[in-house]
């Protein structure tokens, strides 16, 4: 589920009066680090396309593709070979939570929302990182390297995951 909240979180960016381009591909680091200190770091890559698609490819780890639509979201664990379907119900409405965003000091924004504060940091008008706390009080930074955003969208053919037929489906 952080994943998802991952997702919605960043789908939402596009909505804000922080300006992002149609489309962007970039490394990430994923630090979630639990209440008593323990962190866990992922890395691979993301790519953005047409407002609210996106589809992050994580390297290490372990191997996953998550990738959404907005509505669908489909988690593909490599290692398990497992795909899980969800819809997204009751997603984090970021479009609030942007157009609430702050400047607090030159490159970093704070928002607020639904009693949750989440900071944006913004270097050469392009996003660097996002930080916040997810509904299990987990400590979620993304850091994103190499970002390079482009004008279009990119192929649907490079926004999809692909897996193998022969992985167990689970739906939610």
């Amino acid at each position: 589920m952080k994943l998802i909240s991952l997702l919605l979180l960043t789908t939402s960016l596009l909505f804000s009066t922080i300006k992002l381009p149609n489309s962007f591909h970039a490394n990430f680091t994923q630090t979630i680090t639990n209440p008593k200190g323990k962190v866990i770091k992922y890395r691979g890559k993301v790519k953005f396309s047409d407002k609210k698609v996106f589809k992050w490819s994580y390297t290490k780890p372990t191997k996953k593709e998550v990738c959404t639509n907005g509505v669908d979201v489909i988690v593909v664990d490599h290692d398990l070979e497992q795909v899980s379907s969800y819809y997204i119900q009751k997603g984090i409405n970021i479009s609030k939570i942007l157009k609430n965003a702050k400047l607090h000091t030159k490159n970093i924004y704070v928002a607020q929302y639904e009693k949750k504060k989440y900071t944006i940091q913004i270097i050469k008008k392009k996003l660097q990182s996002i930080a916040y706390f997810d509904n299990l009080d987990n400590k979620v930074q993304i850091v994103f390297q190499k970002m390079r955003y482009t004008k279009g969208k990119l192929s649907n053919k490079s926004m999809k995951c692909n897996y193998p037929k022969s992985y167990d489906m689970i739906r939610g």
